[in-house]
């Protein structure tokens, strides 16, 4: 019997000029997706902007419900979903994860890559990410299978098999433990 552990990953819509573009373009609720290691989501990844005050400039971030845009746009919509993987799957993420943290300066936002899926043409850019291809990167370096789309949007997360929904709400709002 393998151990299992929980990884989250948040789909959101903060309201901001870009996640409406993106909304339009998907003509989806949600326009953004992080990967969280911890229930209570006190430590969210993505590929997003750098700062909250300033959407040209984006790379890897560390986001929570408490700080950064999420904090600055309080309003933020969320679906959060856990997923049970095995813990050496877990372990593996988590160094990806690490591994991405440790050297964030060497990536970068994948905008071209953003422009290219709206235009249905995939365009991979190494060390280079949108929100999307960062989960989908993460989860990529474990052994879970998923059966993700090379060209991935945000809602391409909910039909991973095996997810549950936890939660739909204000991210704000989000029960910590």
């Amino acid at each position: 019997m393998f151990d299992l552990k929980k990884i989250y990953i948040v789909l959101s819509y903060t309201g901001t000029i870009l996640s409406r573009i993106v909304k339009v373009y998907t003509r989806k609720e949600y326009s953004h997706v992080s990967i969280s290691l911890d229930k209570d989501l006190s430590h969210m990844y993505s590929f997003g902007r750098l700062n909250p005050y300033n959407p040209v400039w984006g790379g890897f971030v560390q986001e929570s419900p408490h700080y950064g845009t999420f904090k600055r746009f309080k309003n933020t919509k969320a679906l959060i979903y856990s997923l049970e993987v095995e813990e050496k799957d877990y372990e593996k993420i988590k160094h990806t994860i690490e591994e991405i943290q440790n050297n964030k300066k060497n990536y970068r936002f994948n905008v071209m890559g953003l422009i290219a899926v709206m235009a249905h043409y995939h365009l991979k850019r190494e060390k280079c990410f949108y929100c999307a291809e960062f989960v989908k990167y993460v989860l990529d370096c474990s052994d879970v299978e998923l059966d993700l789309p090379d060209m991935i949007k945000p809602d391409d997360f909910r039909n991973v098999q095996g997810i549950d929904i936890i939660y739909t709400g204000r991210l704000s709002e989000y029960p910590t433990l």
